[in-house]
């Protein structure tokens, strides 16, 4: 095997290094500055001719850095004779802009994915896409992990008496039928109307909640208010208690607010972003999941396997 190293962005340094001591290596070097005028400048500080090469790279706030850093890091690496390019992202930023969903407006996801093939990526890993059809918008293999292994067994050794699992939207149904069908449990559906983005107005529960311990999933959770309002709308129906799992804290704007004065008892995320600390939040590590998916994807072995 011609062997592999490991990069690190700046926005995902302490992730990858819990990547690279699960795995054994030593993270590799790259000298990452900015030019006095914010332009991004990167030098691969160690040879990688022949290699397979992962770079770990969040794309979340500020998402233009971030991607700006990964792209211009995939051009030194491809220009230093890497064999192939990994993107590891943890976080895939504007992937919310995945159709178009009113006249005049782009679709940002297909967008960053032109950029990242154009930059010479050939293979991208991320977890939990908003959306999973983004997959089909490059033309190289993507690694769509779920997060919802990690969630699975600390949701059990809560040891919850009646749970139950909910979905925060229409939208999100899939994403809970799979928990839901891994963890042997019912689903009900917080049914919602969002007039704009960012806001959102719980309309109803389809399904009954009645003394049940809800167990909400989604994919991310920015500045909280869907999920608190679906705590209220939950407990209104006589929910004994509300939690929720999103496997990217992205909390933007009022989220610590939100959670500090509404209804959920718990926030369960991922570190998959960087996050601060808070009571309601519980933040568990991808960082072992993402260590075996770069084993097996250097190796040639089955990723789905995982999930199976």
């Amino acid at each position: 095997m011609r062997g592999y190293k490991i990069f690190a962005g700046s926005a995902s340094v302490d992730f990858a290094s819990e990547v690279c001591n699960i795995l054994d290596v030593p993270l590799a070097k790259a000298d990452v500055k900015k030019f006095s005028d914010g332009e991004i400048s990167v030098q691969i500080a160690e040879s990688v001719r022949g290699r397979d090469v992962f770079i770990i790279q969040s794309t979340g706030a500020p998402s233009n850095d971030n991607l700006m850093e990964l792209l211009i890091m995939t051009d030194a690496l491809k220009r230093s004779s890497a064999s192939s390019i990994t993107a590891v992202v943890p976080y895939y930023g504007y992937a919310r802009q995945d159709r178009k969903a009113a006249p005049r407006v782009p679709i940002t996801a297909k967008l960053v994915a032109n950029l990242y093939e154009t930059a010479g990526i050939d293979r991208v890993v991320t977890i939990d896409l908003h959306a999973g059809q983004i997959q089909g918008f490059f033309d190289i293999p993507v690694d769509n992990l779920y997060g919802s292994v990690t969630f699975e067994h600390y949701i059990k050794s809560k040891n919850l008496k009646n749970p139950i699992i909910a979905s925060p939207d229409i939208g999100g149904v899939a994403r809970a039928r799979y928990f839901a069908k891994r963890m042997g449990l019912e689903m009900v559906i917080v049914d919602k109307r969002r007039e704009k983005a960012n806001e959102s107005e719980v309309m109803g529960i389809i399904g009954d909640v009645e003394g049940k311990d809800v167990i909400m999933i989604d994919d991310m959770v920015d500045t909280a208010g869907t999920m608190v309002k679906a705590a209220t709308a939950l407990k209104n129906k006589g929910a004994t208690s509300v939690i929720a799992c999103a496997t990217h804290g992205v909390l933007s704007g009022n989220a610590y607010e939100n959670l500090s004065n509404g209804e959920l008892d718990e926030l369960i995320i991922t570190n998959t972003l960087n996050t601060k600390e808070h009571n309601k939040i519980k933040v568990l590590t991808v960082a072992p999941l993402f260590a075996e998916v770069i084993r097996r994807v250097y190796h040639n072995e089955s990723v789905n396997s995982l999930f199976a």
